[in-house]
């Protein structure tokens, strides 16, 4: 996990926020890290790094998953493994395992972050409990014709423009949907 923890640090430093929010977001993320790599694993009580994946196609739809365990809807992601080395890999792990979409591309450059608490399932040893998560979240490129198929930890995956946004939609997925159209 160094090499994630390396590259979660240096991305975070560098990037500008696309809004307050998020630039607080990122302010909190980084004094998080300050723990060193635990940070970036479920077993760090103050909260944890994840990263998320904004699907978006060429026309501008994005694709959104119903959480099966939290019945909201929002953009694909979750959390870091140790096979991971940078938050964008990560993120691009994420959406290709959620989606089952292959040839998904990810814009290096996150378009958001956010801090939001959440109960983790049990994993690794990790028993569930209440945590935190510092999600960092990126743009991901769908290839045209893709066909989305649903995985265990969604009841449902849809495609949506910016105007149509279903319900109930989990907090702060709509704030990165600008940035992240900003940039097709």
């Amino acid at each position: 996990m160094t090499d994630l923890y390396q590259d979660a640090v240096q991305v975070l430093a560098a990037w500008t926020a696309t809004s307050d929010e998020a630039n607080l977001a990122r302010k909190r993320t980084l004094d998080l890290l300050a723990d060193g790599p635990a940070a970036m694993t479920r077993a760090h009580r103050a909260g944890h790094v994840t990263a998320s994946a904004l699907v978006v196609d060429g026309t501008g739809r994005v694709l959104l998953c119903l959480h099966g365990r939290l019945g909201m809807w929002m953009q694909l992601g979750g959390h870091c493994e140790a096979g991971d080395t940078t938050l964008a890999a990560a993120a691009l792990r994420e959406a290709t395992e959620e989606s089952g979409i292959p040839g998904l591309t990810v814009d290096p450059d996150p378009i958001d972050v956010d801090v939001h608490e959440v109960r983790c399932g049990a994993a690794d040893g990790v028993p569930a409990s209440p945590s935190v998560h510092f999600d960092v979240r990126f743009l991901v490129r769908s290839p045209a014709g893709a066909t989305e198929q649903i995985s265990e930890e969604s009841t449902d995956l849809g495609w949506f423009t910016a105007d149509n946004l279903p319900t109930p939609l989990a907090s702060g997925t709509d704030r990165q949907i600008a940035p992240a159209l900003a940039r097709l």
